[in-house]
């Protein structure tokens, strides 16, 4: 049994006693969804999906992030879809943040405890359930598959955090290091889902600036991140949705490590005519 824990939504609401400011901010640039604000009010129901809550933490706005949707859900006993994914292009990532899931994909059902992971190709027909008699809470990005001539589609992917090792980032003794669901140098796979860790103390040591577009949910601990030129504090729970190009950089101030899951975009050309489809 997994030892390793992950920030899972609370829901409810605040007792009116509660001041009204908060962390929530939205730019131009980048957006912070605070844990604190992930309450019953603003949960969303999907078609398809039995007592099952959900809440949309990313999705493509014009002119702010164009790439994927990531959701959180909370996922009752027996709960679930036999029919989840309504397109026919699009690519899924799994992520088990407590709880346990039956997935059902290529005819194999497979049990995901929390650190599962699942990467679910384009095409592919899939259901999950919660059998158990307590909710589980998923994280579920989504994407549309850009297929490029000459590539075969990718495979699926299940897995867990706990069978996987993490890679050190270079120079930094292992306090900043990565846990990467999916090879990053497999050229068929066009977004990464990774578990990114800081020992108390670690940094990433510079600014940094890139064409890929980011969402972060913090699964553990807390630090100040720096957001375009905002520094900004993230504890668990906290969701951050970065734009291409948006600067960032992370001092992790401890007490404890501080751990997030992050998507990224990666291995395509860049969309030279608005509203082409990418190849």
């Amino acid at each position: 049994m997994s030892s390793r824990t992950y920030h899972v939504p609370q829901g409810g609401l605040p007792p009116q006693t509660d001041l009204l400011s908060g962390r929530a901010v939205f730019t131009n640039a980048y957006a912070v969804i605070p844990n604190s604000v992930q309450r019953d009010i603003v949960v969303s129901h999907l078609p398809h999906w039995d007592n099952t809550r959900v809440w949309v933490l990313a999705r493509p706005l014009s002119g702010f992030a164009e790439t994927f949707s990531h959701y959180l859900m909370d996922i009752g006993p027996n709960g679930g879809s036999e029919i989840p994914e309504p397109e026919k292009d699009a690519e899924g990532a799994l992520f088990v943040a407590g709880g346990q899931i039956t997935l059902k994909l290529a005819g194999k059902d497979r049990e995901l405890k929390a650190g599962g992971f699942a990467y679910v190709p384009p095409g592919y027909t899939w259901s999950l359930r919660n059998r158990g008699t307590g909710s589980a809470q998923l994280h579920w990005i989504r994407k549309l598959y850009q297929r490029v001539p000459g590539l075969a589609d990718p495979e699926p992917i299940v897995t867990n955090e706990d069978s996987m090792t993490r890679v050190p980032m270079p120079d930094t003794d292992g306090r900043w290091a990565t846990t990467r669901f999916i090879d990053p140098s497999d050229m068929r796979y066009d977004m990464h889902i990774n578990i990114v860790t800081f020992e108390p103390g670690a940094t990433i040591p510079f600014t940094e600036t890139h064409v890929m577009e980011h969402g972060l949910y913090v699964l553990e601990g807390k630090a100040v991140y720096r957001l375009n030129r905002d520094w900004v504090e993230v504890e668990a729970g906290d969701y951050m949705w970065l734009r291409a190009f948006c600067p960032q950089a992370c001092y992790a101030g401890g007490p404890g490590r501080f751990r997030y899951l992050l998507y990224k975009d990666v291995n395509r050309h860049m969309n030279l005519r608005q509203g082409a489809p990418l190849i």
